[in-house]
């Protein structure tokens, strides 16, 4: 596995978008994979540019996974994208994304130093191998080097039906429920409750069945969820907060996610 990783390193740049060119390539990964795979529409998409963008793309960070194999010319060399947004930059001016989603009171009021994940995802050539896994490696370095305390973003199930993902949103309740001094909440009217199957009734096998992979690897690495799940429809997806207070890792999870960034704990 270890010699196939290093193999596979050469085809990969990493690193953080330094042109309107480069962000308009991770818009076009963005627009393949939400509009074309999973069905976005609403005001971000545009179909006749291929692209998905909004106004938060002038103030985020945009971690790129680069695939040298592709001609950057066609704009599609960038394979894996997470869009960053750091609290002081937040709070100077626009918010966050997600405040459209959930009240953020608890998170913001703790001073803590914040960072909301956005708009990840991958080309679908790309999912399960190497570029995974760099991509994960250089969000540590980042997070590390800018001293950020909690990660919070929305992740989502694909489709707008809660019915064949009430296992998992469920466990999700039951069992990784964030403590309540940073318990965010979908904002009301929008509010749809976690909690649809009682605790005696859960399938654990049946719940992580229908956890998305993205959502599985956080809470391996000790992430817990907001409370209750909002429906995008633009998007088409049932989305849940996850958030991640890196001083709550377990000693395994920190020392790991640490080391394959490079750093010493």
């Amino acid at each position: 596995m270890t010699k196939q990783l290093k193999s596979d390193r050469r085809h990969f740049i990493l690193k953080l978008a330094e042109s309107d060119d480069e962000i308009a390539a991770a818009q076009r990964l963005r627009y393949r994979v939400f509009a074309r795979e999973l069905g976005a529409s609403g005001p971000s998409v545009d179909h006749q540019g291929a692209r998905e963008s909004d106004s938060f793309d002038a103030v985020c960070d945009h971690l790129l996974l680069i695939d040298r194999r592709r001609d950057p010319a066609s704009l599609d060399h960038v394979v894996g994208v997470y869009r960053l947004l750091r609290g002081e930059v937040a709070l100077a001016g626009p918010g966050f994304y997600s405040e459209a989603e959930y009240d953020l009171s608890p998170l913001i009021e703790s001073k803590r130093r914040l960072l909301e994940l956005g708009r990840s995802c991958i080309d679908p050539a790309h999912r399960g191998g190497v570029g995974v896994y760099l991509l994960w490696n250089a969000l540590a370095e980042y997070v590390l080097s800018h001293e950020i305390e909690v990660l919070f973003g929305v992740a989502s199930y694909h489709g707008t039906d809660t019915a064949p993902i009430a296992q998992s949103l469920a466990y999700l309740h039951h069992h990784h429920l964030a403590p309540e001094a940073m318990r965010v909440r979908v904002r009301a009217p929008h509010f749809q409750p976690l909690d649809l199957v009682a605790p005696e009734a859960l399938d654990r096998r049946a719940a992580m069945a229908q956890t998305p992979a993205l959502i599985k690897a956080y809470l391996r690495l000790g992430g817990f969820v907001g409370d209750g799940a909002y429906i995008d429809r633009d998007f088409n997806t049932v989305d849940v907060c996850l958030m991640m207070d890196t001083a709550l890792m377990s000693a395994r999870h920190r020392a790991a996610y640490t080391r394959r960034a490079g750093f010493q704990p």
